[in-house]
């Protein structure tokens, strides 16, 4: 085991004491297959899904299992033909049995951080899908919720605004300049301090650098 993989393991240690005093499920994963696989088995045939926008869903191979599993129906609004189709997947995934995403950050005290643009992926976080599962890499993860918050209007937000082709501030300067820009994708800030219900949602952490 690297340094690296041993820090990761200690502080997930620590940020998983703190997801279950807050109520939320926790596991710990060391890669991201065994993390996809674990999400994957704790979804019932015959179960509605969804997801939101996440590039750890992606690097992790979440989504591509979820895509080829012929047992579930997945709300996938990349197979969207317009705008119009979008937005009711949007709605429809509020009543998702499952919605899979990740996490802009968490704290060491087993906060969740997530900015969101227009608000699908927030929302359905707060309220809706019966089941919430998180998939985040060890480099998500933040001492504080001051520094959560930071990572995610200094690191995060600039690089998907810069993956999305935004004209922000934070896209040319990488510093949060608390925009009102009309391609801002600040617009709303979720601080999710306990799950409820009771284990609704479901953190596993994993011990990478995935997404942003």
């Amino acid at each position: 085991m690297t340094p690296t993989q041993k820090y990761y393991e200690n502080l997930a240690k620590t940020t998983i004491k703190n997801l279950e005093k807050r109520h939320f499920g926790c596991y710990y994963c060391h890669t991201s297959k065994e993390a996809a696989e674990l999400a994957s088995s704790m979804v019932p045939a015959s179960s509605t899904v969804s997801f939101g926008g996440s590039m750890t869903l992606e690097e992790s191979g979440m989504g591509s299992i979820l895509r080829k599993r012929e047992d579930i129906t997945l709300l996938d609004r990349s197979k969207a033909g317009s705008p119009e189709e979008v937005k009711e997947i949007y709605h429809k995934s509020l009543n998702a049995d499952y919605y899979f995403m990740s996490s802009n950050a968490i704290t060491a005290d087993g906060e969740l951080v997530n900015i969101d643009g227009t608000g699908n992926r927030v929302a359905a976080l707060i309220y809706g899908p019966e089941h919430v599962i998180i998939l985040a890499g060890m480099n998500k993860v933040a001492p504080t919720l001051e520094e959560a918050i930071s990572r995610v209007r200094n690191v995060a937000s600039p690089i998907n605004a810069l993956r999305l082709g935004r004209k922000t501030p934070c896209a040319a300067t990488g510093l949060c300049s608390d925009c009102l820009s009309p391609d801002c994708i600040c617009s709303h800030t979720v601080i999710t301090r306990k799950s409820a219900p009771e284990k609704r949602i479901t953190v596993i952490l994993i011990g990478e650098s995935l997404g942003y």
